[in-house]
This record gives C-alpha cells, sequence and structure tokens, in this order.
C-alpha cells in the first residue's frame, strides 16, 4: 500500500464529524436509539459504494481486504513492548505465534492467549496487534497472540484444535516468559472469542483459565436474535458475511448447535473462568454477547459486561480510524490488565 494512498485515507477521517455524515448520506446513522461514530459511519458508506458481489467474491480477495485495512487502521506503536516470533510444536504441525513482552514485567500477573477475528476464514495477528500490545504493557505480562489455521483449507475443528493446543501450552509454559507458574488467560475478539469461549468451558477443571476475554463473541451459529435483523447490513460484518464464512469454515456433516461450534448451548456453565464480555452496537452479535454474560452469570460465573454503543463489529482491528476505537481498545486493555493481576 502507498503511503500516498494511505494519507489520503487519514486526511480524509480527519475532517469534522458533520462534514464526515454530510459525505455519508446526510444524517447519523441511528439504530435502536444507538449513534454511529461519524469516522465509522463514513467507511461503512464507503464500503457499500465499493461492495463486490457475493459471487464474485473469493477467500483469498478478503483476505486481502482485511490486510490492507489492517495496515491502514491498526494504529501506531506500542513502546515498552517486545515482539518475538515463535513456534508451537504439535504432533502434526507448528502453529505460528507472536509473543508479546513488556519491558516492565509484573511476575503475578497471568498470561494472555489470544486469537483473532475473522469467522475462521480470514484475519491475521495484524488484526489485533495494538490491542495485543497495550494489554502487555498495561498488565506487564506476555501475550501470546496465535496465527490458526484458516478455512476452507483448514475446516473445523482444524482452527479450534491449533487455539486449544495453543492456550494448553502456553499453561505449561507461562513461568518461562515471567507469568506465575500454571496458569493463563484466554481471550479473543469475534471468532476469536468464539474460540476463547470454548476453550473457557474445555478447560473448565484441569488448566482452567483464570480468565476469559470475550469481545463481540460468535458464541451461537443459530442466532436469530434481534440485532441479527437489525444490523444485518452493517459494515463490516453482514448477514452475507457471515453465510460466506459459515460454508467455507463448517464442514457439511457438522451440527451448528454443537457447543464446539456454539458454546452458549451448553446447557451448565457452572465453574467457568470469570468473563469479560465486550459487544458493539452496530453489530449483528450484540444480542448473543450479551445473552453469553447474562447467562454466565445466572450460572454463578463472576462476569463484566459492556456495549460500546457507537462503535461496529471489528472495531479491534480500527483504532487508527477513529479516536472512538482507541479509547474503547483502551478500556479494555486497562480492565483486563487488572483481571491478569488478579483484581477482578
Amino acid at each position: 500500500m502507498s503511503w500516498l494512498r494511505k494519507a489520503l485515507v487519514h486526511l480524509a477521517l480527519s475532517r469534522s464529524d458533520e462534514a464526515l455524515i454530510k459525505a455519508s448520506g446526510g444524517e447519523p446513522r441511528t439504530v435502536r436509539g444507538m449513534t454511529l461514530d461519524p469516522r465509522m459511519q463514513f467507511l461503512e458508506a464507503q464500503a457499500r459504494q465499493r461492495a463486490i458481489p457475493w459471487d464474485s467474491m473469493s477467500v483469498a480477495a478478503l483476505r486481502a481486504q482485511t490486510d490492507a485495512g489492517a495496515e491502514l487502521f491498526g494504529g501506531g506503536k506500542v513502546g515498552g513492548v517486545r515482539i518475538e516470533k515463535i513456534y508451537i510444536t504439535g504432533r502434526s504441525h507448528s502453529v505460528p505465534a507472536r509473543l508479546y513482552l513488556p519491558t516492565v514485567r509484573n511476575n503475578a500477573a497471568a498470561l494472555l492467549v489470544y486469537f483473532h477475528f475473522g469467522g475462521g476464514v480470514i484475519g491475521s495477528l495484524e488484526s489485533c496487534n495494538r490491542l495485543c500490545a497495550l494489554i502487555a504493557k498495561e498488565a506487564g505480562a506476555p501475550v501470546l497472540s496465535v496465527d490458526y489455521r484458516l478455512a476452507p483449507e483448514h475446516k473445523f475443528p482444524a482452527g479450534l484444535e491449533d487455539c486449544i493446543h495453543a492456550y494448553s501450552w502456553a499453561v505449561d509454559n507461562a513461568a518461562r516468559y515471567g507469568a506465575p507458574v500454571g496458569k493463563a488467560a484466554v481471550g479473543g475478539d469475534s471468532m476469536g472469542g468464539h474460540f476463547s469461549a470454548i476453550i473457557a468451558q474445555e478447560f473448565r477443571r484441569a488448566k482452567a483459565p483464570v480468565l476469559q476475554l470475550l469481545i463481540y463473541p460468535a458464541v451461537d451459529f443459530l442466532s436469530e436474535t434481534p440485532s441479527m435483523h437489525d444490523f444485518a447490513d452493517a459494515w463490516p460484518l453482514t448477514a452475507e458475511t457471515i453465510d460466506f464464512f459459515v460454508k467455507q469454515y463448517l464442514p457439511d456433516n457438522a451440527d451448528p448447535s454443537d457447543p464446539r461450534i456454539s458454546p452458549i448451548r451448553t446447557q451448565d456453565l457452572r465453574g467457568l473462568a470469570p468473563a469479560l464480555i465486550y459487544t458493539a452496537g452496530f453489530d449483528m452479535l450484540q444480542d448473543q454477547g450479551a445473552a453469553y454474560a447474562e447467562r454466565l452469570s445466572d450460572a454463578g460465573v463472576k462476569a463484566q459486561y459492556h456495549c460500546f454503543e457507537y462503535l461496529p463489529h471489528g472495531f479491534v482491528a480500527f483504532p487508527g480510524a477513529t479516536p472512538a476505537a482507541e479509547q474503547a481498545i483502551r478500556k479494555i486493555a486497562r480492565e483486563t490488565a487488572a483481571a491478569l493481576k488478579g483484581q477482578f
């Protein structure tokens, strides 16, 4: 991507709220009494104008689009954090990962294992780079960001199995990186939140996470809540996008009601790790994230919930697009850091 294009995009976004709204249809985008951030409204309007017909969409094109977005809007480098590329060895293959190591460490803070967004089909370590670095710096704790396998090359449960293996490895190796022995937290956004919720359930007893961080998590592949319809056309996650992801991710014989696909459908949620759950207002997944927080609370699990009403799905990847997204991920980083230190 040329520096000129990047400069022009950020120049366009630097205009006043009024100018951005005028360029995006003339009226603030308001749904359910919530008003979308003007910069996000502008990006949504631009995306609609440049939409590619889904019958010509390919996984390669979506991945390229996502990588370009991460380069444009991923935000600046976080100081005081060193990054290492590592490989988590397994029986059949090695899982690439990125380790964030803060200069100033707190040896009482647990290691966090983080999984990026993308429907199990797209996304990379770049989309969550700034958030992972901010959490590492705020907590003084190592953060392991996992580059799990993607569909359709590797359909369910390949990506999930990579995440499970990475989490188990992190628990066993936490002390190597200055974190408490035998302890780790798990977290992610969207599909990464989906994997995190499943891991919290699967490791309910042995190697149980100290925390589950779920950011606009996909926890119900059969959801028909109002937000699934109210925001079916909301950028960047539309009903068409979800249909595309599901077809790529799930094999033909998969049962969407399986708790390893729809973790909200697990009947007994007692004894799970404490949860920080965040949703976005302009997001098809908003209701299922809120419902999961409520179910956890009803099961006696400590769960803290917050909705960023003025942001869309995927905001973790857009801190450079709008101050609102940067403020949101900083809030998430602060609260996650406190939880990793045992202050939750």
